[in-house]
């Protein structure tokens, strides 16, 4: 089912897509890298992967399928597994007696079909699809799981009838490691953590209340309820969540923290576990962590602009500090790790203290602190000073110790990457002074200033609309208009003569697949360049707002102003930012 170069080639010009110069352009690039004409159109944003998907698909005569609203039946689905699924781009969507038609974004995947023959014992038909319907079956996985798995655990806690009840203080230790070595029990729990990692949620609570066992996941940063189980199986799921977590299983007065580690189909995820008691029993959250996380860049973390040179030039520096704030989940650390994956080369040392080390990367010696043996971000600092680091992750500045060490080994010829916890990117120095830092200490040493939040990021499935006058009227008193339009005019996002008044912005389609219309986050950001004037008022005493008009009147666009251009581009919503702005 091999495609000749030059029936391609004459399909493409056909086609009236792409003009006859381009492709002779590409022909070239063809003749000198072997590379397929195709391919070499879509490298140079030409036509779209699915135009070419498409042409193949008429020159082979495949037939093409759309499944961007198609609902496929679970037993059909379900027919491949999604694992294959996913590593090879194929799904069922059709079954006949003798034949299982399967959509695939490369039909010359034939290890694929073959896989897929010997399981069903069926007829074989390949047809061709696009990427945004093979993300729409895909996300179909997730929520037969949902309901698999829901029936699964139902069951399971049904067999758990003659447990203790979870307040019972005299159940003794080994009665309680019988429970949580019990079949159905670990079957629950495994059944809950794979489900969480499925549904790609951050955070698990397990809360005990008066008549019943509730379960959330965090997912995007919202909590929603997963399960719930009878009040009977709280005492067997705490008692395993703390065997895997290395816990005492009696201690049920005072809280605890542990973590463990599973891999699932490949991927390794850490969970910190924290439990509290409560009124009606432990409440136990799991933090989810995805480790060996790489190849995140600062563009996919939707830096742009004159934000994102500033960070270029701040991490061009061999001296000085990079800080990041914002409250906790709010996408710090995921920024620092993106910051050190481009510092990461082998002619320097880098070396992190932490708590907890969140992601593994190579080539990075990572630490991690330990208060109840007095290891902390301070002790931990001074050593690395001494390891002759050329770069320097402090996870988080939390004292004046910490603080004072930090700066001082950038004053020293370091790089140094830290978190702080405040709201705004102009509110970290008054931060520092609070720690008992010199403001000429602060001015020597600070590059720049991240300040973000996340998002939810729209579907798939949105459509565009435009504000009337009031409606502006009333964003403009939040934000600065006239800023964000010249941003969006300069990156080219809009035209040069476009006007608010026919700027569209976007929102979820009415009656979306996905729930609520969103899927996965997106930062909003502000970064703050400690540019003469700002060092100058850091001095003299100026407060957080006064660093923070100079840093606007500098060109910063602020969080929501920046949120306001996420929308524009199509990644969230007004709503969405507002909501997390005014949190």
């Amino acid at each position: 089912m091999h495609i000749e170069e030059a029936q391609l080639k004459d399909f493409i010009l056909d086609s009236g897509l792409v003009s006859r110069a381009d492709v002779t352009a590409a022909e070239k690039i063809h003749e000198d890298t072997k590379e397929s004409i195709g391919k070499i159109l879509v490298h140079k944003g030409k036509i779209t992967e699915d135009d070419l998907r498409r042409m193949q698909a008429y020159i082979l005569g495949i037939p093409f399928v759309d499944l961007k609203l198609e609902k496929i039946p679970f037993e059909i689905l379900s027919l491949i597994p999604e694992p294959i699924a996913r590593n090879h781009n194929i799904v069922a969507f059709k079954k006949t007696d003798s034949t299982l038609e399967v959509a695939m974004l490369d039909t010359e995947d034939l290890t694929a079909i073959d896989f897929v023959k010997k399981k069903v014992e069926l007829k074989i038909l390949p047809r061709l699809t696009d990427g945004e319907s093979m993300k729409n079956v895909l996300l179909q996985y997730q929520k037969s799981l949902k309901a698999e798995f829901g029936e699964l655990i139902q069951k399971d806690a049904v067999a758990l009838k003659n447990v203790p009840d979870s307040n019972d203080e005299d159940t003794s230790e080994e009665d309680l490691k019988k429970l949580a070595d019990d079949v159905p029990v670990v079957r629950i729990v495994d059944t809950l953590l794979k489900h969480a990692i499925l549904q790609g949620a951050s955070d698990i609570h397990i809360e005990p209340q008066e008549a019943e066992l509730l379960v959330r996941y965090r997912i995007d940063g919202l909590l929603h309820d997963a399960m719930i189980l009878p009040k009977n199986t709280a005492s067997s799921i705490t008692a395993r969540i703390k065997v895997l977590s290395s816990l005492k299983l009696d201690e049920k007065r005072l809280p605890q923290d542990g973590r463990f580690k599973i891999d699932m189909n490949g991927e390794k995820v850490s969970f910190r576990v924290s439990t509290l008691p409560t009124y009606y029993g432990e409440k136990t959250v799991m933090r989810l962590l995805r480790e060996n996380v790489s190849g995140f860049t600062l563009e996919g973390l939707s830096f742009h602009g004159e934000g994102l040179e500033r960070i270029h030039r701040a991490i061009k520096s061999t001296t000085g500090m990079i800080l990041t704030t914002g409250p906790t989940g709010s996408g710090k650390t995921t920024t620092l790790y993106t910051i050190l994956d481009i510092l990461n080369t082998p002619d320097v040392n880098i070396s992190t203290i932490e708590d907890p080390v969140e992601y593994q990367m190579k080539r990075i010696n990572q630490t991690q602190v330990r208060p109840e043996i007095g290891f902390t971000f301070a002790n931990g600092l001074r050593t690395l000073v001494r390891q002759d680091p050329d770069i320097i992750m402090v996870g988080e500045i939390r004292d004046n110790e910490t603080a004072s060490l930090a700066i001082n080994a950038s004053l020293t010829g370091h790089v140094v990457l830290s978190t702080l916890h405040t709201n705004s990117a102009a509110g970290a120095i008054p931060r520092l002074i609070d720690m008992k830092v010199e403001p000429f200490l602060l001015v020597s040493t600070i590059n720049v200033i991240i300040a973000q939040r996340l998002v939810r990021k729209l579907s798939d499935q949105k459509e565009k609309y435009t504000l009337s006058k009031a409606e502006l009227q009333t964003l403009g008193k939040s934000v600065n208009l006239t800023k964000i339009l010249d941003a969006l005019k300069e990156e080219k996002i809009v035209g040069k003569g476009d006007t608010w008044d026919n700027i569209p912005f976007w929102r979820p389609k009415k009656g979306a697949a996905s729930e609520e219309g969103y899927a996965g986050r997106i930062g909003i950001h502000e970064v703050l360049k400690v540019s003469p004037t700002i060092k100058e008022l850091i001095i003299k005493g100026g407060t957080g707002d006064a660093i923070q008009k100079q840093a606007e009147d500098e060109g910063m666009l602020t969080m929501i102003e920046d949120g306001i251009f996420q929308v524009v581009r199509g990644e969230t919503t007004i709503e969405e930012v507002l909501r997390v702005i005014s949190e």
